[in-house]
């Protein structure tokens, strides 16, 4: 039969063998960046890009879920479920910030995204203060701010 192949780094045995300039369970079809590395050189897929329509529909996505959650709120505040109001604005409320902060691009949007933050943080303060009335007018107050700040995207 045929004896195995082996290569030393290219330069010494045979270069031709199939593993030689690829990492173990790398995709050798196409092109690598490095010998050592797993990735591809195709900079169109590896490299983050802001403008990518995929991340901003993931974003608004995101947004789309904050509303359902921040519908869920005035339920609570009627029962007085103060730890389920706190915890749906903690629960969800770090991927909305970034949504939020990476979908806004003018100063218009910026301010918008700036008074619905506002609003979700007097929800929690009226919450943890057990303030049944204030705590219900800022959770109204935020579901208006994010409509606000979507429709201006």
């Amino acid at each position: 039969g045929e004896s195995p192949r082996f290569s030393i780094f290219g330069v010494i045995g045979d270069g031709s063998s199939y593993s030689e300039g690829a990492a173990y369970g790398s995709d050798q079809s196409t092109k690598v960046y490095s010998p050592y590395s797993v990735y591809g050189d195709d900079k169109e897929k590896a490299l983050y890009n802001p403008d990518n329509s995929d991340y901003a529909a993931r974003k608004k996505a995101v947004l789309g879920e904050t509303k359902v959650r921040l519908s869920k709120l005035e339920a609570y505040i009627a029962r007085k479920e103060w730890f389920n109001v706190k915890d749906e604005l903690t629960r969800y409320m770090y991927e909305t910030r970034g949504a939020v902060r990476g979908l806004s691009k003018t100063v218009q949007q910026k301010e918008k995204a700036e008074e619905f933050f506002q609003a979700m943080e007097a929800t929690y303060t009226a919450a943890t203060l057990r303030k049944q009335e204030a705590c219900s007018a800022a959770a109204a107050a935020s579901i208006a701010k994010l409509d606000a700040f979507t429709a201006s995207l």
